[in-house]
């Protein structure tokens, strides 16, 4: 007994391109990561007083983020 594929559902014009921004966004952020992680394989880590804390990425990742929600009354 084999087994048919199923026939792939076409997605809404709309529901499409969103997801081909995920993928460009997703793309974009694989990039610059491989950019970061070369860099390192080529020239070392920076300097620890050329780094930021990572307290301090926390905290204003934290701010982008409650920025995008509506505040709730």
């Amino acid at each position: 007994m084999s087994q048919v594929p199923a026939a792939r559902q076409p997605l809404e014009p709309a529901a499409a391109e969103a997801v081909r921004a995920y993928a460009a966004r997703t793309r974009a952020d694989a990039d610059r990561f491989a950019s970061a992680l070369e860099d390192i394989a080529a020239n070392g880590l920076p300097a620890v007083e050329e780094c930021t804390p990572w307290e301090e990425l926390r905290e204003a990742h934290l701010a982008r983020l409650a920025a995008q929600r509506p505040a709730v009354a």
